[in-house]
């Protein structure tokens, strides 16, 4: 049974927050508001955790699982960034946009591209899942809560909790949160490539 915290959206409240980085570095799963949707999260380096929101959104080995950043340079530490890329990155962000990158070594091998040696990353602009990742100090491991056959993300805390009750271990609630994933955009080649139209505005990259 997943545990349910209920949290303010602008000042969280941080004995509540320290109870949740407690249950992500126990390897459980949670479900968290960002500044786009609902996302699932774990902590870097839990494979048990990486199988879990496989088996739950059944993905296949070629899914881009995305690293929820607090900021730019903890960002740096874990995807290879060009000059013109650092620029165009820099300027998204705060934001709903995931990036797509080429990886460095401190990114879990379960984790990349198995082709492309890429992984997923963002920073999101929400006060909770900012103070989530600070009180953790290290990204979350991250996947866009929709389900498997529907097309709309989960937007309200009390459904997922009743939806997913059995297979996650927290469900932090905010309030109301956005209801479209961030825009994809693959950066890993000559030129940008959006992958998917989400909450943050494609036209700067086509």
């Amino acid at each position: 049974m997943a545990r349910y915290y209920d949290v303010h959206p602008d000042n969280p409240q941080p004995r509540t927050l320290r109870q949740v980085v407690g249950l992500v570095r126990n390897g459980g799963l949670v479900a968290y508001p960002t500044d786009s949707c609902f996302a699932l999260g774990c902590q870097l380096g839990d494979r048990h955790g990486l199988d879990r929101i496989r088996d739950i959104r059944r993905l296949n080995e070629r899914h881009h699982f995305t690293l929820v950043c607090r900021d730019f340079a903890q960002l740096g530490q874990f995807v290879q960034i060009s000059n013109a890329v650092f620029r165009l990155v820099k300027s998204c962000i705060p934001g709903s946009y995931t990036f797509i990158l080429p990886a460095t070594r401190e990114v879990p091998r379960r984790m990349l591209h198995p082709r492309k040696r890429t992984v997923g990353v963002r920073v999101p602009d929400h006060a909770v899942a900012q103070a989530l990742l600070a009180e953790l100090g290290e990204p979350l491991v991250s996947s866009t809560l929709i389900l498997p056959g529907e097309e709309e993300p989960l937007t309200q805390g009390w459904e997922i909790k009743e939806r997913l009750d059995h297979v996650l271990d927290g469900v932090v609630d905010a309030g109301d949160c956005g209801k479209d994933p961030t825009t994809v955009v693959d950066l890993s080649g000559d030129e940008p490539e959006v992958l998917r139209r989400g909450a943050g505005d494609p036209s700067r990259f086509e």
